[in-house]
């Protein structure tokens, strides 16, 4: 059974948000954006979890496979690409519809690597 109300593989960004903020969050929110990207603004609270990984056959980050993993990148095409079962290491993951562009949009916080406000690279 999926957290989301839109279905089992994508996530509207408010849902994604409240599923995943918060030290007792239900989900976890890995960001599978390159590292300088990462670098200039990530959801705040997210797990960066480069595309190198998933394609070398890891599992998720280890913060990333105790709760379901909502996968977040730039506009959504990449996170859609790695909530899928070969990519996500067997986790039931889903994406965040719009990515962080959508997050940003919708006014949830966006931090750089040094914890400041970040911007979307």
């Amino acid at each position: 059974m999926s957290l989301f109300r839109s279905g089992p593989d994508r996530a509207p960004v408010d849902e994604a948000h409240r599923h995943t903020r918060g030290a007792g969050a239900e989900a976890v929110l890995p960001d599978v954006r390159e590292q300088s990207e990462w670098n200039a603004g990530h959801a705040h609270g997210a797990v960066h979890a480069p595309p190198s990984r998933p394609a070398a056959g890891e599992a998720l980050p280890r913060p990333a496979r105790a709760r379901p993993p909502v996968v977040n990148c730039r506009s959504g095409r990449r996170s859609r690409q790695a909530a899928e079962p070969p990519l996500a290491g067997g986790a039931d993951a889903v994406d965040v519809k719009g990515g962080v562009q959508a997050w940003a949009v919708a006014g949830h916080p966006v931090v750089g690597d040094r914890g400041s406000d970040g911007s979307i690279a």
